[in-house]
Parts: C-alpha cells; structure tokens; sequence
C-alpha cells in the first residue's frame, strides 16, 4: 500500500510524524507493505515553489493508494491568484470526495454524556454552503454594495446521492438505521431535493431503516439521547457543525478520526485545525490523524480484500483506546502530561506488544 502523506501547517508536521510512527508500528506487526512519499504542501511549498498545493502533488494523488493529509492553515494563506489554494477543498472537489466520514465513540471518563454514543456522521463534502467549492466559475458568496453581502448554497442530486449510498452500505454493516439530517421546512427546495434522494437510495436498502430529523432536533438529542443513532448523513455545513458537536461531546475534538471517500480515492484529515500557537511545542494531541489513519488502513483492507489492513486498522484503534483509558498517558488537552511523541510511542508500545487485539469494530 502506497501512502501519499502532506504534513500540512502548523502541528500538522507534528501529529503527521505520530500518525507514521504508528502506521511503521502496524506495518511491522501485520507486514502491510506500507510506502509512503512525502511531499509539501501549505505555507512551506508556498515559501519554496509559490503555491500550497503544487501540481506534482495533484498528480500524484490519484496514483497513490491513499492520502494522509495534516491539518493546513488556510486562513493564513494569500488570495488564490497569489498560490493560496486551500487544499482541503481542492482534494474534495477536484477529486470528488463527495462523503467525510466521521465516526463518534463516546470515552468513558472523558465524555459529558449521560449514555455512551456510538455513530457515524457521513456528511457530503462538495457543495452546499461552502462558497469556495460550490461554482464552476467564481465565488459563491459576493457583495454588490458595501452593505450587502450574499452566499449562494448548491445542493445537487448527484451530490446527495452519492452521499447517501455512501451513509446506506455503511449503516448496512452497522446497526441498519440512518438518520437523514436537514431543514426542509425552511430550505424547502434544496434541503427538499437532498431529502428525494435519500429516500430513492433508501429503497435500495429495505433492511436499514430510514428516519428523517430536522438539524434543530438532531443538535439537541445528541446531547440527550446519542444511543438513537447510528449512521447519520446531512449536507455539508451541517455535518461539518454536527460532528464537530459529537466528537466534544464524545470527550474532544481532538479525538475523532475522519476520512474523505470519493469513488476510488480516499484521504485520511485530521478533524481539527491547525493549532499553529502550539506548533513545534511537542504537546499537540495526535489522536485525530492516529485514527484517520486507521480508517483510512480500514477502507483500503475493505476495497482491496484485504483482511491485514483490516486487523491493523483494528488493533491501531484499540491501541489508541487502552492509552487514553490511563490518564497518566494521555495529552495535557485531554487531563494528561504526555507530549505528541510520547503518546505516539505508548500506542506504539500497545501495538507492538506480542498479543495486540485486532477485533475492535471499525466505523464499519
């Protein structure tokens, strides 16, 4: 398996070298086959070739088996006639990573909630509210006086549908139920459209139950009753806002893993940002990228038969979960003293221990 890792800005580097130091770790125990090239990106690339996404990277990507990508400090970038090419959104929409997959656990001692949560946020990730990805020429978001300013949001059938054939296979090997998330009754004709093609996919899969839930409500009984869910999917900024909401109820947004699926490519992002207050301090938490890793070992084992990157994925997230239940080893934003590498080398240890547990549930 050939791995594409852009380290990004900030901590990106940082929790980059932990995400590869566990890969090597499961690559070792499981005898992958891992090759990974690391190329730049972000405001390094834009120093050195005046652009923070080159296009050797972008050819690159589609040859790649998959992408690990660190976070990138897009806000800082410059307009993007002057290279600042935010490449979050590129990846999506250039290579049509219509689903961002976010998988939400609850931790025990590090959750506020009064049950345990246990879901997958499949939120489509081309369009909708996101001004720089959703025109073919232009911004969606323009001002034609000074006291003006309009955002033009873009739901389209193909984007919802793919979006929820995606949230369907999935919920089919979890607990068969997904949630459709929306605002219909006040976005009647996009929030609409999206909500026919769900339920034409749903037709495809009787076996999985199909509820629909207003944004409003599905916010709040996150909070209140997370056990109802199973796989929930929503357009984009929903699902941006509402697994961001789950992943802090679940014990931090540090700690939820995430990957971008597209039909044949797949690139692992950390959920959070790219913390650049903290960079170079050795205390940022790796967990995020750890785990988009592990899903991203998982989506490669599931496309490609392969029952080692599945067990790997596995034993890396299990690995993650017995570090973090000791809170002498966990990182200062979570209650612990540990900096990124030492957590990154007790999930190491977990891993290359002689009898590491490989069946620990996947977001699958």
């Amino acid at each position: 398996m050939e791995i594409l890792v852009l380290p990004g800005d900030g901590i990106g580097p940082e929790i980059t070298r932990a995400a590869l130091d566990v890969l090597a770790a499961a690559d070792r125990r499981f005898g992958l086959g891992l090759a990974v090239e690391e190329r730049e990106i972000g405001l390094s690339s834009l120093r050195t070739v005046g652009t923070t996404l080159p296009d050797e990277v972008m050819r690159r990507i589609p040859e790649a088996d998959g992408v690990l990508l660190g976070p990138v400090s897009h806000y800082d970038y410059p307009p993007r006639a002057d290279g600042g090419i935010n490449p979050s959104a590129e990846l999506r929409t250039v290579f049509e990573l219509h689903s961002n997959v976010r998988p939400c656990r609850s931790r025990p001692d590090l959750t506020i909630l009064r049950e345990p949560m246990d879901l997958v946020i499949v939120r489509e990730n081309t369009e909708g509210f996101y001004s720089d990805r959703n025109m073919f020429a232009g911004a969606g978001e323009f001002m034609p006086d000074p006291d003006s300013a309009f955002a033009i949001r873009k739901v389209t059938a193909r984007a919802s549908e793919r979006v929820a054939r995606t949230a369907f296979a999935l919920a089919r090997e979890r607990r068969r139920k997904v949630t459709a998330v929306h605002k219909a009754n006040v976005l009647k004709l996009s929030d609409g459209l999206f909500l026919r093609e769900v339920r034409e996919v749903a037709r495809e899969f009787p076996d999985v139950e199909l509820e629909e839930l207003i944004v409003d409500a599905a916010a709040a009984l996150l909070i209140r009753r997370p056990s109802s869910f199973d796989v929930l999917v929503t357009t984009n900024m929903f699902g941006d806002i509402l697994s961001d909401e789950a992943s802090e109820l679940s014990g931090s947004l540090g700690l939820g893993g995430a990957i971008n699926v597209g039909d044949d490519i797949c690139v692992a992002q950390a959920q959070h940002g790219s913390a650049p207050d903290i960079a170079g301090t050795n205390t940022a938490n790796p967990v995020s990228l750890i785990l988009s890793a592990a899903l991203l070992l998982d989506w490669f084992g599931r496309r490609h038969d392969r029952s080692d990157a599945i067990a790997a994925a596995a034993t890396i997230q299990r690995a993650v979960d017995d570090v973090l239940d000791d809170p002498a080893r966990r990182t200062r934003d979570v209650g612990g003293t540990r900096g990124t590498d030492e957590f990154a080398a007790a999930v190491v240890a977990v891993i290359s221990a002689p009898s590491p547990v490989t069946d620990l549930p996947s977001a699958h």
